[in-house]
C-alpha cells in the first residue's frame, strides 16, 4: 500500500472554498494550506445565552482544526472587537469545558505551528526565502509512519527483524519506524560513498551477521533506484532467511532500475525535497516535515543539474541509463542521498 501525495485542498469536505467574511480570515487559511494542517471553516455554532427557552446569543468560531481538536477564533487590535470576543470564548468554555479554542492574533500565527510539530525550527526564516510549497506535514509523516510500523509487524508476527538503514538520511525515518514495529528487530547501519569512476562502495560496512535472518532495508528515498539494486545485490550475498525493501518516499517515475520496494509511505513527484532526514549540503535534515526546496536554494552556486541529480551524480546515471541492466550498473542519481 502506497499513499500517493495530492495537492492539498482541505477547506471542507466538498472541496470548494469557502467565501470567507473578512481577509484576515483567508490569509490564516493560506497560513494553513501552506504547512498541510487541516481546517474546516466556521462548522459549528455554540449556543452561550437562552431566554424563555430561545437562543439569544451563539458563537461561531472561525476554524476548526479536526487534527489538534482545536477551534480557532481570529482577532484583529481593535480592543472593542477583542473584548468582546474574549468574553464570549471565556462563555463557550465554561458552558462547553470540553471544547479546546484559542483566541488568536495574526502575530501569534506561527505559534499554532508548535501544536503540530513545526516548533522545533525556526519557519518564519524558511517560508519565503527557501520553501517552495509543504510536501508532507508532520501529522501526515507521522500517520504514515505509524501505519507502516503496523503493517510490517503483521507480516512478520512471529519472527524478529534487523533493520538497516543507509547513512545519514535514514535517521529520523529509521527511528520513528523502530518504534512504530511492535517484533523483536535489530538495528545496524551502512554508509556509503560514490564515485564518477568507481561508482558506489560501502564506506561502513554492518557490524551484524545477517546470514539466516530477515532483513529488511529501510530507505530515506527511492530515486533512480541504481543504489538500492547495488545493496540488494550486496546483501544477498550474506545469505538472508528474507530482504524486502521499505521506503518513505519514493520518486518512482525516475527509475532507472526497477527494484522491488515492498512497503512504500509516500509516491512523491520528481522535486527536490529536503526535511526528517534529508538534506541539501547537510542543511533542512532537522525540519520537522518533507517539503520542496527552492530551485534557487540549490542552483545559488551555478549548479545547473537536473532536479535530484547533483553533477557528479548526474553523469554516473546517464552513462547507467545505456548499461541498464548490466552488472555494471553500481552508479547512482543522488540528491544529497536520495538515491
Amino acid at each position: 500500500m502506497t499513499a500517493e501525495v495530492r495537492q492539498h485542498s482541505p477547506a471542507s469536505v466538498g472541496g470548494k472554498r469557502p467565501r470567507f467574511a473578512h481577509p484576515a480570515e483567508a490569509e490564516f487559511a493560506a497560513f494553513l494550506d501552506f504547512y498541510r494542517i487541516a481546517w474546516e471553516y466556521e462548522p459549528r455554532t455554540f449556543p452561550l445565552r437562552w431566554e424563555n427557552g430561545r437562543v439569544i446569543e451563539q458563537f461561531t468560531p472561525d476554524f476548526y482544526l479536526p487534527e489538534q481538536d482545536l477551534y480557532v477564533e481570529l482577532t484583529t487590535m481593535k480592543q472593542s472587537l477583542v473584548t468582546r470576543k474574549h468574553r464570549k470564548v471565556r462563555r463557550l468554555k465554561e458552558l462547553y469545558p470540553h471544547v479546546n479554542i484559542v483566541l488568536l492574533y495574526r502575530k501569534d500565527y506561527h505559534e499554532i505551528l508548535s501544536r503540530f510539530g513545526y516548533g522545533s525550527v525556526d519557519i518564519t526564516s524558511l517560508r519565503p526565502d527557501q520553501i517552495e510549497r509543504v510536501l508532507l506535514s508532520p501529522a501526515e509523516i507521522q500517520r504514515r509512519v505509524a501505519e507502516l510500523g503496523r503493517q510490517i509487524s503483521e507480516d512478520y508476527a512471529g519472527a524478529s527483524l534487523v533493520l538497516v538503514g543507509v547513512l545519514k538520511g535514514i535517521t529520523f525515518f529509521l527511528a520513528d519506524l523502530a518504534r512504530a514495529i511492535t517484533r523483536p528487530l535489530a538495528i545496524d547501519y551502512l554508509q556509503l560513498t560514490r564515485d564518477l569512476r568507481e561508482g558506489v562502495a560501502i564506506r561502513k560496512d554492518l557490524d551484524l551477521d545477517i546470514r539466516g535472518k530477515h532483513v529488511l532495508l529501510v530507505e530515506d528515498i527511492v530515486n533512480t533506484g541504481l543504489t538500492v539494486d547495488f545493496i540488494l545485490r550486496t546483501l544477498r550475498e550474506r545469505e538472508p532467511a528474507s530482504l524486502e525493501v521499505c521506503a518513505l518516499l519514493d520518486k518512482a517515475e525516475r527509475r532507472l532500475v526497477p527494484v522491488p520496494v515492498k512497503y512504500v509511505g509516500f509516491t512523491i513527484p520528481n522535486e527536490f525535497v529536503v526535511g526528517y532526514g534529508l538534506d541539501y549540503r547537510e542543511l533542512y535534515r532537522n525540519l520537522p516535515f518533507i517539503c520542496v526546496l527552492k530551485r534557487e536554494v540549490y542552483e545559488a552556486n551555478g549548479n545547473g543539474y537536473t532536479i535530484g541529480e547533483p553533477p557528479q551524480e548526474a553523469a554516473i546515471a546517464a552513462s547507467a541509463r545505456s548499461v541498464v541492466g548490466s552488472e555494471l550498473v553500481t552508479g547512482s542519481g543522488w540528491q544529497d542521498g536520495q538515491k
